[in-house]
């Protein structure tokens, strides 16, 4: 049994956000291929869908896009190893001396017909999948076993998983039980001109430092595997484009926001400061 403490943290970890396109501008996002299209495709035939690709390459934030075109609340759950099911469906808790039933994000996004998006869902527990399967099929029902009822989803939920293929180990896998029951996008940094201009937007850099960020980051991807489990990220670009725009050296950005943030080894880090000091 999972304290109570631990639990309702667990619950805590998903984010809703239901603001309508009538009050929030369209979140910042570049298209790289016909993503948005697949995407609106699914949610039209009610298909899931699963997005791959290396950390920071921008998977959050389209979804934070979509649910802003597609003008639905999107509610995200960020995955871990203490996740159950329980917390992704709901529990009981003690709340002013009575047992109250308290849905969990997968059944609030079920009952409002919103986008659901577990973030990097290899992390979570091996029975945390397991209990998206039946909404993930023709079914698209919910069991909520400790109610004695079933949640059918209606219309506009919408279930989105997101993992790294490329980081995660064989024993994190997607099981391909779960795996074929989803749509798949297939994420990766944007090619150079478009990261350039993300880069731009996301910070109000110049275009030749955004030019120079980009060139560090192409550097860095080329050595993983050779002392790095990933390059800079697109959203390391935009950290270290920041730091500058506030008035921070480059090089002393680009230590803070990229080469220590890949790796703690030594002399990894001092090899891609020295790429920095190449191009600053």
């Amino acid at each position: 049994m999972i304290p109570k403490e631990r639990s309702e943290s667990a619950i805590g970890d998903a984010i809703e956000t239901g603001d309508r396109q009538s009050k929030n501008p369209a979140p910042y996002y570049e298209a790289v291929g016909s993503e948005i299209e697949i995407f609106e495709a699914a949610c039209a035939n009610t298909l899931p869908v699963l997005l791959k690709g290396p950390t920071g390459c921008g998977k959050t934030r389209f979804m934070e896009y979509m649910a802003w075109r597609l003008d639905r609340p999107l509610i995200t759950v960020s995955c871990h190893d203490d996740l159950t099911a329980s917390d992704l469906v709901g529990r009981y808790l003690i709340q002013g001396g009575q047992t109250v039933w308290t849905d969990g994000p997968l059944a609030r996004a079920v009952r409002q017909g919103a986008i659901c998006y577990l973030d990097e869902i290899v992390e979570a527990r091996k029975d945390t999948t397991v209990v998206i399967h039946p909404l993930a099929d023709d079914r698209r029902t919910l069991p909520m076993e400790k109610l004695g009822e079933e949640l059918r989803a209606g219309p506009d939920f919408c279930l989105a998983l997101s993992c790294n293929p490329g980081y995660q180990s064989v024993l994190k896998d997607l099981k391909h039980s779960t795996r074929q029951r989803f749509v798949s996008l297939q994420f990766d940094y944007p090619e150079a001109s478009l990261e350039e201009r993300i880069v731009q937007s996301e910070s109000e850099v110049d275009s030749d430092i955004a030019r120079r960020l980009v060139q560090l980051a192409k550097m860095t991807r080329n050595l993983k595997g050779s002392g790095l489990d990933e390059g800079a990220s697109t959203r390391l670009l935009v950290h270290a484009a920041k730091l500058m725009v506030a008035g921070i050296a480059p090089r002393i950005a680009c230590e803070s926001a990229i080469s220590s943030s890949l790796t703690d080894d030594p002399e990894i880090v001092s090899a891609i400061n020295e790429l920095a000091a190449s191009l600053f």
